[in-house]
């Protein structure tokens, strides 16, 4: 009986076999089709494969040029309105003088103390914009924030140091905008 179980199930596979042998020559016929295309066909599948690509590249280039006019607008608008803010507080500091210049006092206190509060609102947006002063008095010279217009003997100030400052610097975020001008103490000549 043992022979026979066996024999039957070698025959279903056997038949198995057969049945899908047919089915795999059938799939390699129709490859066969498809690579046995008349040069015609050939022909019209590359240019329609061409027209495709050409189409494509004509898609990314144009994005390409829309992000870069994009790019270019944007950049533009930047230079032109990155002062925008700081312009808009400056607009306060015109009307404290205008009112000042506008007013019938003419009381010289004041007119001081008038633009003692200018000045102090003008330092108080300049800091808002980091905006920062160099007033070097006392200070040792240095060739990145000073600019020595000249040098004087003292004894008051240890030399190399600064005696007097003609105009304060500024820095913008850390980045020297003007340096300060100043007077550099030098050594006293003794007469021997």
């Amino acid at each position: 009986m043992k022979g026979k179980s066996k024999k039957k199930s070698d025959l279903k596979s056997a038949k198995d076999k057969d049945v899908a042998e047919p089915e795999d020559t059938n799939e390699s016929d129709q490859k066969n089709e498809d690579i046995e295309l008349t040069v015609e066909e050939q022909l019209e599948l590359s240019v329609k494969k061409s027209e495709e690509n050409w189409d494509r590249y004509l898609r990314a280039a144009a994005e390409l040029d829309n992000v870069r006019k994009r790019a270019s607008r944007d950049v533009e608008n930047a230079r032109k309105f990155a002062l925008e803010n700081f312009s808009r507080e400056l607009l306060n500091v015109v009307d404290t003088l205008e009112m000042a210049i506008d007013s019938k006092e003419s009381d010289l206190d004041a007119l001081l103390s008038g633009n003692k509060a200018t000045l102090q609102l003008m330092q108080n947006i300049m800091e808002q914009f980091d905006i920062s002063v160099i007033d070097p008095h006392g200070e040792p010279f240095n060739a990145e924030f000073h600019e020595a217009m000249s040098m004087q003997p003292s004894d008051k100030v240890e030399p190399g140091s600064i005696m007097t400052v003609f105009q304060k610097g500024y820095l913008l975020n850390n980045r020297l905008l003007r340096p300060a001008r100043v007077v550099v103490a030098s050594d006293i000549k003794k007469d021997g």
